[in-house]
């Protein structure tokens, strides 16, 4: 069985390009806009809409970048912000 280099380079293209494509469209663009609606439960005891969980999953690959900032690390860094974290499934990573 005889191959055409040329239709498997072309099919090796595609494929590296379909890769990086998805892996562009995984990314997380950090933003703590993206938080807002979890600002009602970090500064009260109400329990975390369904709508924060998502954004805290979304953004947790931020959140050491966030707490890095001294103007967002008072808000993130909180015991009620790593209380509604957790309550949404997802614990604060280790900075």
């Amino acid at each position: 069985m005889k191959f055409n280099i040329n239709i498997v380079l072309y099919a090796m293209v595609v494929v590296l390009l379909w890769a990086e494509a998805t892996r562009f469209a995984n990314a997380v663009t950090c933003s703590p806009v993206q938080l807002s609606p979890c600002a009602n439960a970090i500064t009260s005891s109400s329990p975390p809409t369904a709508l924060c969980c998502t954004r805290i999953k979304q953004q947790k690959p931020c959140l050491c970048q966030y707490m890095k900032n001294p103007t967002l690390r008072r808000f993130i860094n909180t015991p009620n912000a790593r209380k509604v974290a957790n309550s949404c499934g997802t614990p604060f990573p280790k900075c």
